[in-house]
């Protein structure tokens, strides 16, 4: 008899988090009989929510010393973003974490270590850590660093193995949309198309709408791409009032 698979008690914080519903991935996150791992992904995910937000400081103060190392990683982010005059020795701590056999194949520290580099537009370094992949978050960020090298064909590459893993999943959608919307022509619309089921699955977020806007400007439908942004515009108006 199959084994049933455990349940995901972190799918829906994910999602939130993957579609930009930061408030509610924060104020949804108080789930009960996690395991350690689970713990430590579920508070990563908080605070790169609040990141996302731009409580940096709050992430700076909260994340102590003896934290795991994946929230310490998150913490280089939050450090790297709050400062960027003394961003060079944020860096310089996170290559000294990558070099360390003991952590420098931890898959969040290889996460960040792409999104800083990507940050600083040194695509070749940020692959260094990301190519390897792992997880379904490291695939997509190799997607978006292919795309901004241009590299559409690298890019549907590792969407192929998104797709062998999980065709579903909410990355896997979202690293589709942002191929077709990089490729152009005809995958303009079922770019659109992804993002119109998001927006009919789910809470509508700035993410989403900004995507169906880029959208309606490719295709030609300005008044519409406007009315997306406006309304993007009041919820970030509204996220930074939480």
């Amino acid at each position: 008899m199959a084994v049933a698979a455990a349940p995901d008690h972190l799918f829906h914080l994910r999602n939130n988090f993957y579609l930009g519903s930061f408030q509610a991935a924060i104020n949804n996150s108080d789930l009960p009989n996690l395991s350690p791992d689970d713990a430590v992904e579920r508070d990563c995910l908080v605070y790169r929510s609040y990141i996302a937000l731009g409580s940096y400081q709050l992430v700076i103060n909260e994340i102590d010393s003896a934290a795991a190392t994946p929230l310490q990683a998150v913490k280089l982010l939050a450090l790297y973003l709050s400062n960027p005059h003394d961003k060079e020795s944020t860096i310089a701590s996170l290559k000294e974490w990558l070099a360390d056999p003991a952590i420098g194949s931890n898959a969040v520290l290889r996460l960040i270590a792409g999104i800083v580099f990507m940050h600083e537009e040194d695509y070749i370094e940020a692959l260094k850590h990301t190519n390897a992949g792992g997880t379904m978050e490291l695939h997509a960020l190799n997607v978006q660093i292919f795309i901004k090298m241009h590299r559409s064909d690298y890019a549907e590459r590792q969407l192929r193995v998104m797709q062998q893993i999980d065709e579903d999943h909410t990355l896997t959608q979202l690293a589709n949309a942002w191929l077709n919307l990089a490729v152009g022509g005809s995958k303009i619309q079922e770019a659109y198309l992804i993002f119109q089921d998001f927006s009919e699955k789910y809470p509508m977020t700035g993410l989403i709408l900004n995507g169906k806007a880029v959208c309606c400007i490719h295709m030609g439908n300005f008044d519409e791409a406007e009315t997306l942004l406006l309304e993007a515009l009041n919820k970030a108006r509204s996220n930074c009032g939480n």
